[in-house]
């Protein structure tokens, strides 16, 4: 075979090669834009794992910082990615309340919370704003009504939200301001906390269409 044969050769073998790796990028982008579009126009189910999910708090105080936790009890939301719509619920145990300080955590469960009376603490999601990744982390802000010592209270708050082939997890950040929706602050003598307590919460479960 003459050299030109062999250019020949090799140059049609580059161009079968080209279009082969294109034609397969271009199978990919569909694939990529096609699951895209189902995410944003099916309805998905998220269900809450309470084993891999909670809430931390932090009340600060003059003498030192108060942490605590709550521990999640049941949860099921779903979302409309078209319209932005949600529904369902995030309800943690108020009981389960914990400080590390047994007689703070009697004084907390009493006096401001009132967990006898008041068991659970929900949030009931119902809009969200911002575009959800089909895969990875996406920041919706979320508006919906927060649940706690027998009364709604209206907020709304970036949440973060990553998404795996039937899983998914959230994390977000807020700020309560316990004394304006009517529960105590639990100073006492020297020691003084603020009226606002931080929430930062926690959650993953399954995913489902």
């Amino acid at each position: 075979m003459s050299t030109k044969d062999c250019q020949s050769n090799g140059l049609e073998f580059m161009k079968k090669t080209f279009w082969t790796a294109s034609f397969i990028a271009i199978v990919v982008l569909v694939q990529v834009v096609a699951a895209q579009t189902a995410l944003q126009t099916r309805e998905l189910v998220l269900q809450l794992d309470p084993a891999k999910s909670g809430a931390d708090i932090t009340l600060v105080g003059n003498l030192h910082t108060v942490d605590g936790s709550f521990l999640s009890k049941r949860g099921m939301v779903h979302y409309d990615p078209s319209t932005g719509k949600v529904s369902g619920e995030i309800v943690f145990d108020a009981t389960s309340g914990k400080t590390g300080n047994d007689s703070r955590d009697k004084k907390m469960h009493k006096d401001v919370i009132d967990s006898a009376h008041y068991p659970e603490i929900a949030f009931h999601p119902d809009r969200a704003d911002g575009r959800l990744a089909a895969s990875g982390e996406s920041t919706l802000q979320v508006h919906g009504m927060f649940s706690i010592h027998g009364a709604d209270h209206e907020v709304t708050f970036p949440v973060q939200v990553s998404l795996q082939e039937g899983s998914w997890t959230a994390k977000a950040s807020f700020v309560i301001p316990y004394t304006k929706w009517g529960m105590k602050n639990p100073s006492v003598l020297f020691f003084r906390v603020g009226d606002e307590v931080k929430v930062q919460f926690h959650a993953a479960g399954i995913l489902t269409p």
